[in-house]
């Protein structure tokens, strides 16, 4: 009989740290884990639309909406991190002063161009602004990256100017310098979340996977990468 494998999805913020909690858990369990890590508006539509997976990260809300339409198990999901929003220049670039909410607005004010992300950070990005009344003179100045393609990445190439993305994903990426999260008053966090997939053929090892992932045991991975713990379980 083949050994038990079990394939996950998830948005990009969670990538790295999932690739590590997968081989972690496998060794432990013996449990093979296939971790595809897609853009999440992507990854979400895979998963409504039917296709087979054991197990989805993805932001909070979105896992709530799958299991609201039946794609998700209900009441298996599972709060893993806690995600904030940095920012960052290319590198050799003058850093800005993001220090307080006022600083960071100037320095959004100056930026001749500014790069966010798909998904729920780019939309709290985009919210702030307006809070701010800075929406309609910026909007010339915004440029959204693709799903799947990092911010950081458009920053370095020098695509854009000032980067705003999940600190997760800014943090290993060559060619940039990380200037810091953003501050209190205007910080963004997003919880991402795990869920047991419908269509999962091997339901046992599945929830035991979220277990771990939830698990006190993955904290010092998840601080690692950038990211605070959810709740236990």
């Amino acid at each position: 009989m083949a050994s038990p494998s079990l394939h996950c999805i998830s948005s990009m913020a969670t990538r790295l740290l999932l690739a590590d909690m997968a081989e972690l858990s496998q060794q432990r369990s013996g449990v093979a884990v296939r971790v595809e890590s897609v853009g999440g508006v992507d990854a979400a539509r895979r998963v409504a639309a039917g296709e087979a997976f054991d197990v989805v990260v993805l932001a909070a809300d979105a896992i709530h909406e799958l299991q609201a339409s039946g794609h998700v198990v209900a009441g298996s999901h599972a709060d893993l991190v806690r995600s904030g929003v940095a920012v960052a220049v290319r590198g050799g670039a003058p850093r800005p002063d993001i220090g307080s909410e006022a600083a960071l607005r100037a320095a959004v004010l100056a930026a001749r161009s500014i790069g966010y992300s798909t998904g729920p950070s780019g939309t709290a990005l985009l919210q702030l602004f307006q809070r701010w009344g800075l929406a309609d003179g910026l909007r010339e100045r915004l440029v959204q990256a693709p799903p799947g393609v990092p911010v950081g990445s458009m920053v370095a190439q020098g695509q854009v100017e000032l980067g705003f993305q999940q600190l997760s994903e800014l943090m290993h990426l060559p060619g940039i310098e990380l200037i810091g999260a953003m501050p209190a008053g205007c910080a963004i966090v997003t919880t991402f979340s795990a869920g047991l997939c419908s269509r999962s053929t091997q339901a046992e090892a599945a929830r035991a996977l979220i277990h771990f992932m939830q698990s006190p045991d993955s904290a010092a991975l998840k601080r690692r990468h950038g990211m605070e713990p959810g709740d236990s379980p």
